[in-house]
């Protein structure tokens, strides 16, 4: 495969995964503000655009309204929703010959129906563009499962995807660090990580800081949990990697950095997990961005990978 057509592919992954991940976060933040007066606006929308990596606007007290054009709406901030499907649109295009008919056009109709959606959304509130985006996102990942053949593009595409999600629910968890086991702000966490209904099925509707941490970092099942990611991830460059003849170490960085994060999710008793969950959590962010980096360099041929955003989350 071409090395511009992979990086491509990996980016779509990256860049869709993004946009959906911000709507689903968006949508649970915006309601939380709408329907709960005792919620300071300002404060909360800070520390949502801390989870994301984006500075706040300087001497402006944030609103529903104002947080959701930064995030959502924004043509010219690299991380909001807006950026990151014109992003992915644009790689796709670039694609045409590795993607299937019916994934361009999926994403080309939602990009082109992204005006009008906003403009409806900015009437009647900004749920109903987040909904969109969810659905889209969704019809897009199933259209990528039943049209592509499971080849290296496949492997890239799954790849970008699964390295994006680790950093996002990492970002979510880093955000939580420091509240009570008891805090309302695990809900959050499940309802923005499409987790909520799952997490009450397998624990029997019991809810606390400890188990909610387990949950997404470590469950084997979940699709969308940090454990389930990385392996996703990690077999996706294993399969890529075609050097069955190395009998010793890692063959390339990428995988040496994903394998060594999943081994010690993997190995992590789960009793241990809140005694030290902020170096924990910047260690996976850390191999996130390394990862990227490692990608960049050994397929695609370019230069070290720039983070969509430099920021951190503070713990």
């Amino acid at each position: 495969m071409l090395a511009r057509n992979a990086e491509s592919l990996y980016w779509i992954g990256r860049y869709v995964e993004r946009a959906d991940d911000t709507a689903r976060i968006l949508d649970v933040s915006v309601h939380q503000l709408l329907e709960d007066a005792t919620v300071n606006p300002d404060a909360t929308s800070r520390q949502l655009l801390a989870v994301l990596g984006i500075d706040p606007p300087d001497g402006d007290t944030l609103d529903v309204w104002s947080l959701t054009e930064l995030v959502a709406y924004s043509e010219d901030h690299a991380g909001s929703i807006v950026s990151s499907l014109t992003s992915a649109r644009e790689n796709t295009r670039g694609a045409r010959e590795v993607v299937s008919t019916e994934m361009w056009e999926c994403l080309n109709a939602m990009w082109n129906a992204v005006p009008e959606r906003q403009r409806y959304a900015r009437q009647v509130g900004p749920h109903a563009f987040f909904s969109f985006v969810e659905d889209r996102a969704a019809m897009f990942a199933g259209l990528a499962d039943s049209t592509m053949s499971r080849d290296d593009g496949w492997r890239f595409l799954v790849l970008g995807r699964s390295v994006e999600r680790v950093d996002m629910i990492v970002r979510l968890l880093m955000s939580r660090v420091g509240d009570k086991a008891s805090s309302p702000g695990w809900v959050t966490v499940l309802r923005s990580a499409g987790a909520h209904d799952t997490y009450l099925r397998t624990y029997r509707g019991a809810l606390d800081a400890a188990r909610v941490v387990q949950f997404m970092l470590l469950d084997r099942l979940f699709p969308r949990s940090v454990f389930y990611s990385l392996r996703q991830a990690e077999a996706c460059l294993e399969q890529l990697d075609h050097q069955p003849d190395v009998r010793v170490g890692a063959r390339a960085e990428a995988l040496r950095l994903l394998g060594k994060a999943r081994s010690d999710l993997e190995f992590l008793r789960p009793a241990d997990l809140l005694n030290d969950l902020p170096k924990l959590l910047r260690g996976l962010q850390a191999t996130v961005r390394d990862v990227g980096e490692a990608v960049s360099q050994q397929y695609f041929h370019t230069a070290p990978w720039v983070a969509w955003t430099n920021a951190e989350v503070s713990s």
